[in-house]
């Protein structure tokens, strides 16, 4: 039995996955959009990813309020729109793959390792970013954590294919560079129609789950999982009294908020925060699925409480929730925060008093902070 030539199978793929959709100019064309998407998503994930875990250098901007909701709509909606990228780049190389031999050289190894490298990096994290945008976690490693270093992952692997492949990159990223004969083969897709096709398909998967995000495409919201306007309140819940087992506690009419500095311990009664000046802002919900709802928010301001405590102005607080456990049932919150007048001990939301899934009898809202350090069901907070 005669053994195959490695060359002639070679030869044989190429002729068989020959197409307009399959070019050099193509995959650089969806290279470019695919490096915009994902940059968007690397940089505004930095950011969210800063604020739960502050540097010591991190500058906090509270403005304007919406700063987060656009981030993060922006890095779940520029996620979204990676997926019919990343499949579509990966039709364009695919056969580029089964080619003989699998090494040539040192430096066309190192083309296929980052290659390897960076798709089974990407699909694995945009797979798992969207469950996430589901609040489904089918997995035994914590989300955020592998979501955060993954990133690296992928932004290294994306930086060095590009150098690896920057002759190719150069060599065919203008508009003029030649086009295959294949490209005019009857009855196949033209490179362009294929293009116009991915374009689309991204186009209707934003259009369909960024209202979830972006209130003037709230219309169009078909498919994300969270919907502007419903939920009690007409404000969407992630996380429910029952849920994060504090209905008994928060409704108890004995709850009281303490207030500490150093040794000295303030307490204030509902109707003792409620005697307190009412303020009221504007402010969104932004949390990291990508959902966001601005709403009316009345309630104490933080510098106002501290001030009636008697605690010193310019500090960063320790928040404690009711929560008997939970990543979030402690938040800390930096100066700039604290002392923003917007920053409120909220006591009512759009026009009446918290809902319990809300946060009843009392929870944060602070401008441009994700909804998960929005402690709700408060129960201490603490001058560092």
């Amino acid at each position: 039995m005669r053994t195959p030539d490695p060359q002639r199978l070679t030869e044989a793929l190429a002729d068989r996955f020959a197409s307009p959709t399959r070019s050099s100019r193509l995959t650089v064309v969806l290279g470019r959009w695919l490096g915009v998407s994902f940059t968007i998503c690397f940089l505004t994930g930095l950011f969210s990813h800063g604020l739960q875990n502050p540097p010591s250098w991190m500058f906090f901007p509270a403005s304007p309020v919406w700063i987060y909701q656009l981030t993060q709509g922006l890095h779940v909606t520029a996620g979204i729109a990676s997926i019919p990228l990343l499949l579509a780049k990966l039709w364009s190389v695919y056969p580029e793959l089964l080619k003989w031999p699998p090494v040539k050289s040192a430096v066309h190894g190192l083309e296929r390792a980052s290659i390897a490298l960076f798709i089974a990096s990407s699909l694995l994290q945009l797979t798992t970013g969207l469950i996430n945008t589901y609040k489904w976690y089918p997995w035994p490693f914590p989300f955020r954590e592998t979501h955060y270093w993954l990133s690296w992952v992928v932004w290294g692997s994306l930086l060095l294919h590009i150098a690896v492949k920057l002759p190719a990159i150069t060599a065919n990223w203008r508009r003029t560079s030649a086009v295959p004969a294949s490209s005019t083969a009857p009855g196949r897709w033209s490179r362009r129609a294929f293009l116009t096709g991915v374009g689309a398909s991204a186009g209707a998967l934003v259009l369909t789950t960024a209202g979830q995000s972006f209130s003037w495409l709230g219309p169009t919201n078909l498919f994300a999982p969270r919907k502007m306007g419903t939920g009690p309140q007409g404000v969407p819940v992630n996380r429910t009294a029952a849920d994060a087992k504090v209905a008994a506690l928060a409704s108890a009419a004995s709850w009281s908020l303490t207030v500490s500095h150093g040794g000295t311990v303030h307490t204030f009664s509902l109707d003792e925060l409620r005697a307190l000046p009412q303020h009221v802002h504007e402010l969104p919900i932004a949390c990291v699925e990508g959902w966001s709802q601005m709403a009316q928010w009345r309630g104490v301001r933080m510098k106002d409480l501290l001030s009636a405590a008697g605690a010193p102005s310019g500090s960063s607080l320790r928040v404690t929730s009711l929560e008997p456990e939970g990543a979030y049932r402690l938040m800390t919150m930096p100066a700039e925060y604290a002392q923003d007048d917007r920053t409120l001990v909220a006591l009512e939301l759009n026009g009446s008093i918290l809902d319990l899934d809300h946060g009843y009898p009392a929870r944060i809202i602070a401008p441009g902070r994700p909804g998960v350090l929005q402690t709700k069901w408060l129960q201490s907070v603490e001058v560092l």
